[in-house]
């Protein structure tokens, strides 16, 4: 295979899969995003090439992968979470389809379950959430509140920390109450994870000072997390 697009799950590094380390330490170039864990990067061999995605346009990625895919190098396209789930790889896999580049597809712990799960809040859980809504929330104005508040179960926000206020706002105005548990989770899986949970009407004001990434989760689910936290597995 030419080109890997792998997931590299959401902050640990250990939470990547096997295949997906295996595709890493075996790379020719890697292009990686800002975010993945800098032992990833450094478990690619010491001859690969290593380009920063956060500084390239993503017609540029693209470019990227299907000439270096061309001349037959082990590429890498290193993603946060899983490839398919906000990460743009449906972007770089038709880029590639079209270029008559091979590729494959490693798929990653997503951070829509794992960063809350980390945070001891489960998206699902009988007879308070049997459904999940993830979107993304970079542009709160766009998005369809109505059907948003209406949604049944969990409601888990990407990319929504900046605009958290206007987003719990137009949530609230459109009929859900400003009293729905909420959670917001700062770099989660990760030695730096911080959670802080309010209410949706005051949601935003508590978790001002959070920094990204961060995931914001709404619902009953919640509420759950006052039960007994997992213990975290200590490094060996």
């Amino acid at each position: 295979m030419t080109v890997s697009l792998v997931g590299a799950g959401p902050g640990d590094p250990e939470l990547i899969t096997v295949r997906g380390l295996a595709r890493v330490r075996a790379c020719e170039v890697l292009v990686f995003d800002r975010l993945v864990a800098a032992e990833l990067v450094a478990a690619a061999p010491g001859g690969a090439l290593r380009i920063e995605r956060d500084r390239l346009e993503q017609r540029e990625v693209n470019g990227l992968l299907v000439a270096h895919g061309r001349r037959g190098r082990r590429v890498v396209r290193l993603k946060g979470g899983d490839p398919f789930l906000f990460g743009r790889g449906g972007e770089e896999a038709l880029a590639l389809a079209r270029a008559d580049v091979p590729f494959e597809v490693v798929p990653g712990v997503s951070s829509l379950a794992s960063v809350p799960g980390s945070a001891a809040i489960p998206v699902t859980h009988r007879g308070v959430a049997s459904a999940v809504t993830a979107f993304a929330a970079h542009d709160v104005e766009a998005l369809d509140a109505a059907a948003l508040a209406r949604a049944p179960g969990t409601l888990v926000a990407f990319m929504g920390l900046a605009g958290l206020e206007r987003l719990a706002e137009r949530l609230v105005e459109h009929g859900l109450p400003a009293a729905t548990p909420a959670a917001v989770v700062s770099a989660g899986t990760t030695p730096r994870e911080q959670t802080v949970v309010a209410p949706l009407g005051a949601i935003a004001a508590a978790a001002r000072h959070l920094p990204t990434p961060a995931l914001v989760v709404i619902g009953e689910v919640v509420s759950l997390r006052d039960a007994p936290a997992p213990a975290r597995a200590s490094a060996a």
